[in-house]
């Protein structure tokens, strides 16, 4: 690629719904690197499809990543470039990636973003929820003991609250949030950027009373306002 060595660790955001939410920059990488490592190539493939691309593929996600990492750091010391994609939004954010990036600083391969989409910021951005600071929790845990203590080690925490979670599991993490953390307003997305794109703003309360009507479907980021001191004002 231009001006840049070879043995290259590539971290290239794709579309998280909309496939022209994409940087010029990340569809040159995409065509030029030596492979593709996706977390679900046929979810890639369909990307690469749409803009003609013909960069080979290879698997990299959660079952196979440790193996799988030292094979591609084999290869980008052998000076080949690879891109590193998740299913969408930036790499290694709650996806796969970790110990090949670990891996790649640690046998001083160069590794070079090239950002985009990110559902995280892009539920934010939309919220009107306090963005100051905040603070990303990614997904807790599929066990409501576990996600409950999780939840009350949040409790008194004042920023806004980032989640991911998946649709069978949505009203039952609303139902723990109400139960540990309490009332507070909150903001739940899904399917952004897509046809079916929904925000909903309102409490927990009335979150599950929506949600529970209506079968949820799609991939969740929910904000969740911050505990509000004594001494806070209404404006953020």
């Amino acid at each position: 690629m231009q001006n840049t060595p070879s043995g290259t660790l590539y971290l290239v955001s794709t579309p998280i719904g909309n496939l022209e939410d994409i940087t010029l920059r990340a569809l040159r990488t995409l065509k030029e690197v030596d492979l593709i490592a996706a977390e679900d190539t046929r979810q890639t493939r369909r990307l690469l499809t749409h803009y003609n691309i013909q960069t080979p593929l290879t698997s990299y996600f959660e079952g196979n990543q440790q193996v799988k990492a030292d094979k591609l750091i084999e290869r980008m010391k052998a000076g080949e470039t690879i891109a590193l994609v998740s299913d969408a939004g930036t790499p290694i954010i709650s996806d796969p990636g970790y110990p090949l990036l670990r891996g790649c600083i640690d046998a001083e391969i160069s590794i070079v973003p090239i950002p985009g989409t990110s559902a995280v910021i892009t539920a934010a951005s939309v919220s009107g929820l306090p963005l100051h600071n905040f603070t990303f929790e990614g997904f807790l845990s599929p066990k409501s003991g576990k996600r409950k203590r999780q939840l009350s080690a949040l409790a008194d925490e004042a920023r806004t609250l980032i989640f991911f979670e998946s649709p069978h599991r949505l009203c039952r993490f609303l139902e723990d949030v109400r139960e540990v953390i309490g009332e507070r307003d909150i903001v739940v997305t899904r399917e952004l950027t897509k046809k079916f794109e929904e925000i909903f703003r309102g409490n927990v309360t009335e979150a599950l009373e929506r949600f529970r009507d209506t079968e949820p479907r799609g991939e969740f980021t929910i904000l969740i306002a911050g505990k509000r001191r004594k001494d806070d004002t209404k404006t953020p």
